[in-house]
């Protein structure tokens, strides 16, 4: 073999060996990239179960933080509309602030058995649903309303002072903290005594 020829292959298996070269970077280099992504994908996961546990975690603690609330808002709002008793809580409270009986507690009417005549003509008797007479609380899920309207006449008219410590009784109360309108009329010839309506919002939730 003469040295033109020798140059010749050496320069083939040079170019073979740089074009080997080439491509054996080319697959290295998306070995590395595939592999990169993968990791990089694990890395995310690992990063999402984390942030799950520590969520999980949270509420988890938020649960037993909380976990009274339930049996502390059933205490506080009452779940039925018992008017004999809301009615014996205003008089007790009525008689704690000096007033010995009310002229009048009054509740909406109710549609409990009502009987009414359909579109079609048939007679059709109200349900026994207990939301009867209750009004939905606005932004409040489940939670409803009943007013109450409490009145003392003219023939019965109380002091300005006792009329005062009843209202302040009255917004204390579980049942009735929220008094809605308030109406006196003071007497003409002792304005220190004040006939009243007043009505207020019992909250319930069923």
């Amino acid at each position: 073999m003469n040295s033109k020829r020798a140059y010749y292959v050496l320069v083939g298996v040079v170019s073979l060996l740089f074009v080997a070269v080439i491509g054996g970077t080319y697959e290295v280099n998306n070995l590395l990239v595939a592999k990169s992504n993968h990791l990089v994908g694990l890395k995310s996961q690992s990063q999402v179960v984390s942030s799950q546990q520590a969520g999980l975690l949270l509420a988890k603690k938020q649960v037993a933080q909380y976990s009274g609330l339930e049996t502390i808002a059933k205490s506080i709002v009452p779940q039925d509309k018992d008017q004999a008793e809301a009615v014996r809580e205003i008089a007790n409270l009525a008689s704690e602030s000096g007033i010995p009986q009310l002229s009048s507690v009054s509740f909406p009417l109710s549609t409990l058995g009502a009987v009414t005549t359909s579109p079609s003509g048939a007679t059709v008797v109200g349900g026994g649903s207990k939301l009867t007479q209750l009004l939905p609380v606005k932004g409040v899920s489940g939670v409803y309303q009943l007013q109450i309207t409490i009145q003392q006449t003219a023939d019965h008219a109380v002091s300005y002072n006792q009329f005062l410590t009843f209202l302040q009784e009255l917004e204390q109360n579980r049942r009735t903290a929220q008094v809605s309108s308030i109406i006196l009329q003071p007497d003409n010839k002792n304005p220190n005594q004040v006939a009243f309506t007043l009505i207020i919002n019992e909250f319930i939730k069923p």
